[in-house]
């Protein structure tokens, strides 16, 4: 792909003003660390890096294209921007190697796809364009979507379709895609598009938008182990944070959103017995909520960017380290990639 300045018009960041007065409270260090979790094409990181002439962000991202457009992009501040190619379920390792005592000011986290994926056609993210079934965000290691559905059995399938797309019809679709690789694979995006076409109920494909939404959703959220990525990255991030710190996550769907609430509701709600007249110190909240629920994009952002019609921010503060009671699998300590 060229790299070009003209490729940073293809992503607006959503919310990107309400997220630099969220983590302006956390930059009270003379040289606040930052981890954008999800680089993308550097939108958020730009932003922030304009707002805060002092900050150092850390960007990760899976996708080699996104690290060669951000790193073009973010060329202008020098060593205030630094990329790793990595999966931010790694963001302990990169708080390890790049922030003070193990620790930074902050993190973000914009996930799903994004929309360099989308527009990249040869991609096969979109069932808008027709192109290859790959859907892999890193392209150098993986099985692709048209490798899953050529392997997967009809269980696997329905569940694939069911619980990461919430489609309905999700056994009727593996059945059909399971009869189709009998004769000949399905190697291309119109040919997945098509099949879920015929294979939904016509009163069913008059509502809702394209009927291929959903398969497309889960596919994609299988092919990149997306949703076990974001449960193992979301308290090693939240452990990542020194006492102060700030993370903000925004998500696009309910099966992100609600990994995103459990992770933080740990730290949120007091473990002390029920019926105690006092909270036991050790046992209070050591995380503190920064928006009430999940907060929206007004209506005039989402009509400038209609992306942002279904993101959900949440975002929380570390007051303090975490409890020694508290269960920590993912906490680890290693070198970064």
């Amino acid at each position: 792909m060229r790299v070009t300045a003209d490729n940073n018009a293809l992503h607006i960041p959503v919310l990107v003003q309400n997220i630099i007065d969220l983590f302006s409270p956390a930059f009270t260090n003379d040289q606040p660390v930052l981890i954008d979790c999800t680089l993308g094409m550097g939108g958020h990181s730009e932003a922030l890096l304009r707002a805060f002439d002092n900050l150092c962000i850390i960007g990760i991202d899976r996708d080699e294209q996104a690290i060669e457009l951000a790193s073009a992009r973010l060329a202008p501040f020098g060593s205030r921007f630094i990329a790793v190619h990595t999966t931010y379920d790694d963001v302990d390792l990169i708080a390890e190697q790049y922030g003070h005592d193990g620790c930074v000011d902050a993190i973000l986290m914009d996930l799903g796809v994004s929309s360099l994926q989308l527009d990249e056609v040869d991609r096969g993210f979109s069932y808008a364009h027709d192109a290859p079934l790959d859907m892999r965000m890193d392209t150098t290691r993986g099985v692709t979507a048209a490798q899953l559905l050529a392997t997967a059995s009809h269980a696997e399938l329905s569940r694939i379709l069911r619980v990461y797309g919430e489609e309905k019809f999700a056994s009727q679709i593996a059945r059909a895609v399971v009869k189709r690789r009998q004769t000949s694979p399905l190697e291309r995006t119109a040919e997945l598009a098509e099949l879920v076409r015929e294979t939904i109920p016509a009163p069913a494909r008059r509502k809702g938008g394209n009927p291929s939404k959903r398969t497309f959703q889960a596919l994609r959220i299988a092919v990149n182990n997306e949703l076990e990525v974001l449960e193992a990255a979301v308290p090693r991030a939240l452990e990542a944070l020194r006492v102060g710190g700030r993370i903000v996550v925004e998500s696009y769907q309910s099966l992100e959103d609600r990994i995103v609430k459990e992770a933080f509701n740990v730290g949120l709600i007091s473990t002390s017995p029920p019926g105690l007249p006092m909270e036991l110190e050790d046992h209070a909240p050591y995380l503190a909520p920064l928006t009430r629920g999940a907060q929206k994009a007004d209506p005039s952002e989402q009509e400038q960017n209609p992306r942002s019609a279904s993101v959900r921010l949440r975002a929380v503060e570390r007051l303090r380290p975490t409890p020694a009671h508290i269960y920590q699998p993912h906490r680890r300590q290693g070198s970064a990639l």
